[in-house]
């Protein structure tokens, strides 16, 4: 495959067991070749939201695509890895918060931050200088009540530029912005590392 090959997520060139109106359906989806700024969403409580957003971000980087995003809640002066990976790619990726865990000392601070992160991403957002975008840990804002959910959905359907790419992550995506959204990914628990060995988070897995 070379770099001019188009893609086609699940859907495959014809094999062995693929039926005709299958076939059908794919051919008349290259056909069309609609294009347009996805909404991208990676909820549920198994870990991997953010890591699997940063995975897009490292793709779309290599094909020279405009990058950028704003964490929530990780500290304004967070050095986690993917912060210090974003500086040497020229990726603006700017943590907002205060390094809120669920028991903030002071969640009125932890609001504060969250709410002027929503300021920060709607300028950028709206700017159109960014093919790809991540507000990361977002649904807690949401779920929290610091943002109505259909407010901020209106605002993204008015002024999102048609070909950008939004991804949003956190835990209990809201049903409406499951419904907004093109492309969602629920990330299952199964086992974990900390609750079922005691291990703690590991530089270059969790930070």
């Amino acid at each position: 495959m070379t770099d001019n090959d188009e893609v086609t997520p699940n859907l495959p060139t014809a094999q062995p067991g693929s039926t005709a109106e299958a076939q059908a359906r794919r051919e008349a989806v290259r056909k069309e070749n609609r294009r347009k700024g996805l909404v991208i969403v990676h909820t549920g409580n198994g870990k991997g939201k953010t890591t699997a957003a940063l995975g897009i971000l490292m793709r779309a980087w290599g094909r020279d695509m405009r990058l950028g995003g704003i964490q929530f809640f990780k500290h304004e002066n967070a050095t986690f890895g993917e912060l210090r990976s974003a500086q040497r790619m020229n990726i603006e990726l700017t943590p907002m918060g205060d390094g809120f865990t669920w028991t903030s000392r002071d969640m009125d601070e932890t609001q504060a931050r969250a709410l002027h992160g929503w300021e920060q991403a709607r300028q950028r957002i709206a700017s159109n200088a960014y093919d790809i975008f991540l507000l990361d840990e977002f649904t807690y804002v949401l779920n929290f009540g610091w943002l109505e959910v259909q407010t901020v959905i209106d605002w993204l359907r008015d002024h999102k530029p048609p070909m950008l790419h939004l991804i949003i992550t956190g835990r209990d995506a809201p049903p409406e912005l499951i419904a907004f959204a093109d492309l969602v990914t629920e990330m299952t628990l199964i086992k974990h590392h900390f609750a079922d060995q005691g291990i703690k988070a590991q530089k270059g897995i969790e930070f």
